[in-house]
Formats: C-alpha cells, structure tokens, sequence
C-alpha cells in the first residue's frame, strides 16, 4: 500500500473519490469538498490547507485507491467545534507552536459521518491495515511539518471502533466526548402525531410558538437546491451574513461562491427552508439551510432579516421536523449546541473526538483532561434527559437511544 498526499479534491476524480462513501453523507461528497475549494472558503490563508490522504494497491498495473481521508493543515483552530484553544494556549506558554496541526474533519460542520472512506471490496481486516498506513503517513507529515498533532472530529460509531482498536495502541489516541441535541423519528406520521409524545403542557408550548409565527402572516417552503435561483441565494447570503455578524462579530466562514458551486454540485442534498411574509414570491424574511443523505437531515445555517417571535424556532427546527417526518427520515441533527432544542423534541447524543500530540507530556496532559471531562458530560447528557418534553412511555424510548448511545462511551 502507498500513501499520497494531495493539495486539492480535485487532484482525484469525483468518481474515484465518491466511491469510497456509499452512504451519501453530504459533506464527504466530492462535490461539497470541491464547493470549499473553489469558493476559497477552505485555503491556506482561511487555515484550511487541504492534505487529503488517498492510500493506493500498486500490487496491479493501474494502482486502484483503497481509501481516503479528508485532511487540513490547519494553522488555527476556527470553525472546528471541538475547542482546543487552551491546549494551544498552554503550547504558547511553555515557547512551543501548536500550529500546524493536522485535522481529519469537515471544515465547518460539527455533523458525525465517517470520516474515512473506504474501497467497496474492503474487509474488516482490510480496513484495519488501511487505517495503519494511515497513521504511519500522517506520523511521517507531522515530523516533516513540525506539526504538533493528530487530530479526529466527529466519526462516526463504526469508525469510532476503529480508532479504538487495540492494534492502534502506539498512537495511544485521547477520546473526547461532546453533546449535541439530535432528533429521532418513531415512526410520526405527521408533526402532530410527534406532538402526541409530548406531555400536555410542553404540547402547548410548541403548538403556541408555530400559531404565532403563523399569526404573524409568515408563511415556509422547503425546496432542494434544483429549485433555487441564483437571486434567492444571493439573498440568503445577505441574511446568513448579517445573523453571523450580530452574534459572532464576523460575516461567517463561506461565501457567496461556496453556495452558488454547492447548490450546483449537490442539487438535491442541499435544501433551503425560506420564510415570507404572506406571500411565498415576496423577499426572504429568513431562511436556514439544510443538507440530506437516506437516513438523515442536517440543518447547518440560518439567517434573518428581522426578529419574528418564533421564527427562529419554525425555521430551523420545526420545518426540518416536517420534512423529516414527510420524507421518512430517521434523525435531524440540527447543528452544535443548544440547550433550547430539548424542550422541543431534540434527545442528547454523544458525540466524539480523537486527538494525539507529539510532545509526551502534553499527550499525557490532555489524556488527563478528556478523563475528566468525560464524567462530567456524560453527568450532563443524562441531567438533560429529565428535562425533556415526552410522556412517560416516550421519555424510555429516549432514555434507550441515550443508554445506547451513552453505553459505546463508557
């Protein structure tokens, strides 16, 4: 087996490369990878320099690509979602650089999805020896870089085992756990059927948000990327735009260009949820984006012209629900963060993380921390259980997908 490193997606065809995902994640397509690149939202000088690593069989005459993994050389740590400002911090401190490390995630999007992609022909055993070359290459860039450090966000369960296989033991990697707030479809038939899980009162309090919203003559659609002009997204830009700058004093990560290719390459993975006053021909008052695979709904950004009581709450989460429901989806993951999302239907997952850092000592310092860290989400995750909306009989059916999901962590 061979490794290569490669400055761009485009150094590999979208056909070699998509092979490797057979489950339509969005954003390990070729064609969202490709989006970031062309538009310059993901560049050296954004500190996301593409490394992507392709492991090739040269046993044949025409070397035939194994696997693959998404990969930057980043020089910061923004728009990761796994924060490890302190960790570089401590660097600074004791006259050492953190930066450049090495980074196997997707650039702004704290969605769990494999992270690498594999040869359809490819065994349990295969994989294993895959991940090997991998590791050893990504050793071998680190010392030629002098970066500081490995660093996984946001596998997938599968691919979860695999970092913790055993036969991965030198690179002794540090799992970290997160908390996100995820929805589940059980079988609804439609958002008042979901609603029928609630208890009375928290029943009310959403049926009480999606009546204002309504009274206030503002009315959705929810349209795959196909059916979007180029004047509509220009006008989402303008409304993602100014929601980033009011809360996090800058104008987002991506730019015109990036929704422009992706809608583009990604037709109908990419969807849009628009609000309007009265008329769905009138100017977007808001709108949030959305991408899809078979199984699941993502929700990722959101913008608004004004604030409408309750339209945050209809836009980014009760139209995903909807179309969850009407689509036959299993899960909406609508993004990082928000204790606000439990009372409306959102259950607490894990998520996870895995790290490794050259220098020992620090190696050892974050084993320590995750430690740490690891009993008080866990604590978190389930305090935040009991505050969910569900009649009794629907809060087991949420503790099940809780203990499931706590129990690959423990």
């Amino acid at each position: 087996m061979r490794a290569k490193f490669v400055s761009s997606i485009q150094e590999i065809s979208a056909e070699h490369w998509n092979a490797l995902w057979p489950s339509n994640y969005p954003f390990t397509l070729h064609g969202f990878l490709k989006a970031l690149e062309e538009s310059a939202s993901v560049c050296g000088s954004a500190g996301w320099q593409p490394r992507h690593l392709l492991i090739f069989d040269d046993s044949d005459t025409e070397p035939q690509l194994l696997a693959a993994m998404p990969l930057y050389e980043k020089n910061n740590s923004t728009g990761e979602y796994v924060f490890d400002w302190a960790w570089a911090d401590a660097y600074c401190r004791h006259g050492l650089e953190y930066y450049p490390k090495l980074l196997c995630a997707i650039p702004f999007t704290p969605a769990t999805g494999p992270r690498v992609g594999f040869s359809s022909s490819a065994l349990e055993a295969d994989k294993v020896e895959c991940l090997l070359v991998i590791m050893k290459a990504l050793r071998e860039r680190l010392k030629t870089s002098q970066g500081s450090g490995f660093h996984c966000l946001f596998p997938n369960a599968e691919q979860r085992l695999l970092f913790n296989d055993r036969r991965f033991d030198e690179f002794d990697f540090v799992e970290r756990l997160g908390c996100q707030f995820h929805w589940f479809n059980q079988s609804f038939n439609s958002f008042d059927d979901f609603l029928q899980s609630f208890s009375s009162r928290k029943r009310k309090n959403v049926k009480r948000e999606r009546r204002k919203v309504n009274e206030q003559g503002v009315i959705h659609q929810f349209r795959p990327a196909a059916d979007i002009s180029a004047q509509e997204w220009q006008e989402f830009y303008q409304l993602y735009r100014r929601t980033y700058a009011i809360h996090s004093g800058h104008v987002g990560y991506l730019n015109t260009k990036f929704f422009m290719l992706a809608a583009q390459n990604l037709p109908y993975n990419m969807l849009l949820a628009t609000a309007h006053l009265r008329d769905t021909n009138s100017p977007m008052l808001a709108a949030a984006l959305f991408f899809r695979d078979q199984n699941t709904l993502y929700g990722r950004y959101w913008g608004t012209r004004m604030d409408y009581d309750g339209l945050h709450f209809e836009t980014c989460y009760y139209q995903g629900i909807d179309y969850a429901i009407e689509h036959g989806l299993n899960r909406f993951d609508p993004g990082a963060q928000g204790e606000h999302k439990i009372q409306r239907g959102f259950t607490p997952v894990l998520t996870s993380s895995f790290h490794f850092l050259q220098h020992p000592d620090f190696h050892q310092a974050i084993h320590h921390f995750a430690e740490q860290e690891r009993g008080h989400v866990l604590a978190y995750a389930q305090d935040c259980r009991t505050s969910l909306p569900f009649r009794e009989q629907w809060v087991s059916c949420s503790s099940d997908t809780l203990l499931n999901n706590t129990r690959m962590f423990r």
